[in-house]
């Protein structure tokens, strides 16, 4: 089939390179004419394991191409997946501003360029939208043709670090269409994936059709879902530090309920990415206007800015620093792993390193950071106000802490007597739990960890 995405960044990238890998041809089209340059060259403008060689393996196919022009792609089209940006408002709700453009620019291609006799073009609309963009997106193009199509709500459920494996075997899929022939379109592109899915997975290759407003909620519903486990275990982990018990015991028995699972119960500093805090404000924003102020997400979003703060928190406790003291920090180097969200990716959208670093910085630290993949997003940020080292344990030379921020898994690894070597003191902030603290205990380590007992060398004797 004939494949045209409107959009190169995350979502629509990994669409292009996987509808290509299924066996179709494949238009991206973006108004970006450096980034289409990019990907011609075979290069991706984002970090996301595996794009970057089926890019370049369905380049040299001749299965994907790259264009900045909309037009090119329209007249032998099937499906035209509109996958734009949808940034927030001011008021929490999902700017529809650019999702509405493509389907007027789609609606005027299809005047001039449709051949009278095609068939309805399906018009995908796979960016993450409110409630009622379908029928938006259906109200623009008519405006602009009489020509048939039919607007298909098709969200994503992609896992930033694991996108391409998501896409290529989806667990499921979600279409939200009001004909038959529109369902059978997208069962003809989605097919090759979904037998492949379901030969690896368990329960993979799952099907669903359902009106398009039920798919347009289904997509906010699922990560406010996932964004109030995280929240939950980190609201227990912060319990658990006050009474004495270990978050790391408590997660594994509620997750052995199977009506729980065990998974999105880790605790740690609280959630960023581009997706979890932009989606809850909007799918709030929607409750307001009917009505409904959905109080369990209140809670989930008031949690999540809190537990934020807890690696900073745990810094001013360490340090005995007190209010409305000057650069308390000053002179103290500290030395922060991981700079994105989540291991796997460069996105800095929202993620906790960003504050951490903003507030060491305001308390006077010099500070050393390291990243497997998101230093120069960080540097267009920081720019030379922070050090950054070509590996974690040169981010700690002299440091006088260690604050983890991302689990990539090669920090879990290191040598931890190498890396006292490297710094002034055995003092760690692990956000992300990844050494035991009876194990730090045992190097001589003072650990601050989330959920669990700090481990204070100085009260043990031979450390």
């Amino acid at each position: 089939m004939q494949v045209l995405v409107i959009g190169s960044g995350y979502v629509g990238l990994v669409a292009a390179v996987g509808f290509a890998e299924a066996g179709h041809v494949v238009i991206g089209v973006d108004i970006d004419s450096a980034k289409i340059d990019q990907l011609k060259r075979g290069e991706t403008p984002i970090y996301e394991p595996g794009l970057k060689e089926f890019l370049q393996k369905h380049l040299e196919a001749g299965t994907i191409k790259f264009s900045s022009e909309l037009r090119e792609g329209i007249a032998a089209a099937d499906a035209t997946f509109i996958c734009v940006g949808t940034p927030q408002s001011d008021d929490g709700s999902a700017d529809l501003t650019y999702v509405l453009a493509c389907a007027e620019q789609i609606g005027s291609a299809m005047a001039t360029l449709r051949p009278v006799k095609a068939n309805p073009l399906i018009v995908v609309d796979k960016s993450t939208v409110p409630v009622g963009t379908a029928s938006k997106v259906a109200a623009t193009i008519k405006s602009m043709t009489d020509m048939p199509f039919e607007v298909v709500s098709n969200p994503e459920f992609l896992r930033e670090g694991n996108a391409i494996e998501d896409f290529i075997f989806p667990d499921r899929v979600v279409i939200g269409c009001d004909t038959d022939f529109a369902e059978n379109v997208m069962l003809e592109l989605y097919n090759p994936l979904l037998r492949a899915a379901k030969q690896k997975l368990p329960n993979g290759g799952r099907w669903f059709r359902m009106d398009p407003q039920s798919a347009e909620l289904t997509k906010y519903a699922a990560n406010a879902m996932l964004a109030l486990k995280i929240s939950f275990i980190n609201e227990i982990a912060n319990l658990c530090e006050v009474v004495g018990a270990d978050v790391d015991f408590v997660k594994v028995g509620i997750g052995a309920d199977h009506r729980i699972g065990p998974y999105f119960i880790n605790p740690g500093p609280g959630f960023g990415g581009s997706c979890f805090p932009k989606d809850l404000q909007a799918l709030l924003k929607t409750g307001r206007e009917h009505g409904l102020p959905l109080l369990s997400l209140n809670a989930t979003v008031e949690a999540n800015r809190h537990q934020k703060q807890v690696l900073t928190r745990k810094l001013q406790q360490h340090y005995n620093i007190q209010p409305h003291i000057p650069f308390p920090l000053s002179g103290k180097r500290i030395a922060v792993w991981g700079l994105a969200f989540k291991a796997h990716t460069d996105d800095i959208r929202e993620t906790v390193a960003l504050e951490l670093i903003s507030h060491l910085l305001h308390m006077g630290a010099q500070v050393s950071v390291h990243d497997y993949e998101a230093m120069p997003n960080a540097k267009q940020i920081f720019g030379d106000s922070i050090q950054y080292a070509h590996s974690p344990t040169d981010a700690c030379i002299n440091a006088d802490a260690l604050v983890i921020c991302t689990e990539w898994p090669q920090y879990a690894t290191v040598d931890l007597d190498q890396l006292a070597f490297a710094m002034n003191c055995r003092v760690m902030f692990d956000g992300r739990n990844l050494f035991r603290p009876d194990n730090m205990k045992a190097k001589g380590w003072t650990y601050h960890s989330i959920g669990r007992v700090t481990v204070n060398p100085d009260r043990y004797q031979n450390l």
